[in-house]
């Protein structure tokens, strides 16, 4: 007999996968984490969360179109990826 997932064991489970840990076991995101507050939040004093994610919307095209990032050869992400998608390489599956 197979064993189905709940809703609430699924939720469970990614609740798990998002509980505060050391940088170690979540480093990208703590890296992204990171860089937003240093770049952006601990920059503004925001007067509402309206205006926290206008200019958090503002600063993410920066991020991914223009920042370098040295994980990518101080590249910006979106050329990375362009680059990923031009190349010959990729299963079409990846990019459906």
């Amino acid at each position: 007999m197979k064993k189905r997932f709940t809703d609430e064991q699924i939720i469970r489970i990614l609740r798990e996968a998002e509980r505060p840990g050391s940088p170690w076991q979540n480093g990208f995101v703590e890296s992204f984490n990171g860089k937003l507050r240093d770049e952006l939040l601990n920059r503004e004093w925001f007067r509402s969360r309206a205006e926290a994610k206008v200019l958090i919307e503002r600063w993410r095209p920066l991020y991914n179109e223009r920042r370098p990032h040295s994980a990518h050869r101080y590249q910006p992400p979106a050329t990375v990826r362009r680059a990923w998608l031009d190349s010959d390489n990729i299963d079409a599956r990846l990019t459906a």
